[in-house]
């Protein structure tokens, strides 16, 4: 035998005596050589573990580490020595090893064969095993079919009468990965962050996005957009890739608040420069309140008609003038940017100021989609017969 044999040769028989590690235990180590089959790795002091060449090569056959090169692994058996083994068990083919990989936690990969009413028969090596049909995804399958002929990882959750009855789990493992993911994710949610994710549902209130591992975030109907009363359905669909600004995370309740006009202009940063008072402009009634009218002038600027503006009609008569949806034009009566306050007052039908109306309406033909072309509503209320 050549000296660099027995030399090898003599720690791998130190590294059989050895028995420092728990089975299942991951551990961290030093590899101090590469044989034909197998490579010992130094997990500290004294101990010495074997590993699977295989395990250390990649796709094409070569070798991703040497001499010297640090790794981290689990540990599958300490019977008979320390074994390492640093990916899957793969080709699992006999009961010890799948035993090992069962008490040590380790994934194994199956191949399902069949499906019936209780769950998949899945083909691990020589065995078979069994695994639950809520147990092969995070989501219910519809139809359980699709996974037939799947080649999956999964978890062994029970081991008994000697490999003859055993019980994985694919959800266990996907879980898991979701868990580290969601983890990984909510490092990166701060707010003020700008993150991608997709729209899951849509309600009446705003949507639900998800932000990637799990990772949920409320887009609020009030963040899509600066017009007020728009419809969530409109601004976003199920299923659509977008961009969002993190508003708010509660790190109690774990919940986020997203916005999505946050990465558009506020109107209102350039009102000083587009409205005056005095002009007149098209507005749209969007709600009412005891003290006036709230009219929309553009998406996201809004102004108050106040009551004492309309005509005297008796207690409460002005609203009836002005019902909600009401489309006319407004003369701006006040500006306050700071506090994004404006005054307006209706301009009653027929007045001296339809001229300036009329105008207004006739060099707006691109009113904002948002205010349904509010310029065209208004040149058929001017128009005359």
């Amino acid at each position: 035998m050549e000296p660099q044999e027995e030399d090898f040769a003599a720690m791998f028989e130190a590294s059989l005596q050895a028995k420092p590690v728990s089975q299942g235990q991951t551990v961290e180590g030093t590899i101090v050589r590469i044989g034909a089959e197998v490579a010992l790795v130094d997990v500290g002091g004294k101990s010495e573990a074997v590993i699977d060449v295989g395990e250390l090569k990649d796709a094409d056959g070569a070798l991703e580490v040497a001499v010297g090169d640090r790794i981290q692994a689990t540990v599958v058996s300490t019977s008979g020595g320390v074994t390492l083994s640093r990916k899957l068990v793969r080709k699992a083919a006999t009961d010890r090893q799948i035993e090992d990989a069962y008490r040590s936690g380790l994934p194994v990969e199956g191949t399902v064969q069949g499906v019936n009413k209780g769950g998949y028969e899945v083909r691990i090596g020589h065995s078979r095993a069994f695994c639950p049909l809520s147990q092969i995804d995070i989501v219910r399958t519809a139809d359980p079919a699709v996974h037939v002929g799947g080649h999956y990882t999964f978890r062994i959750v029970e081991y008994k009468e000697g490999g003859r009855n055993i019980v994985v789990s694919r959800r266990a493992l996907l879980e898991e990965e979701q868990q580290a993911r969601a983890a990984e994710v909510r490092r990166t949610i701060v707010p003020g962050a700008l993150v991608k994710g997709r729209v899951v549902s849509v309600r009446d209130f705003g949507a639900f996005v998800d932000l990637g591992g799990g990772v949920q975030g409320l887009l609020h109907v009030s963040e899509m957009g600066w017009s007020r009363g728009m419809d969530p359905s409109e601004a976003v669909t199920p299923g659509e890739e977008i961009t969002v600004m993190v508003l708010r995370v509660d790190e109690d309740t774990r919940k986020i608040a997203l916005g999505l006009k946050q990465l558009t202009e506020d109107p209102w940063s350039t009102v000083p420069v587009r409205y005056e008072v005095g002009q007149v402009h098209a507005g749209r009634v969007t709600r009412l309140a005891e003290f006036g009218a709230f009219v929309e002038l553009e998406p996201g600027i809004e102004g108050l008609a106040h009551a004492s503006t309309f005509a005297p009609s008796g207690p409460g008569g002005w609203a009836r003038a002005v019902p909600v949806g009401t489309t006319a034009a407004f003369e701006i009566l006040s500006i306050d940017p700071e506090k994004k306050r404006m005054g307006v007052a209706l301009v009653p039908e027929g007045s001296a100021r339809a001229a300036d109306v009329r105008e207004y309406a006739e060099l707006n033909d691109a009113a904002p989609s948002q205010l349904g072309s509010l310029a065209d509503k208004l040149r058929g209320v001017l128009k005359k017969d």
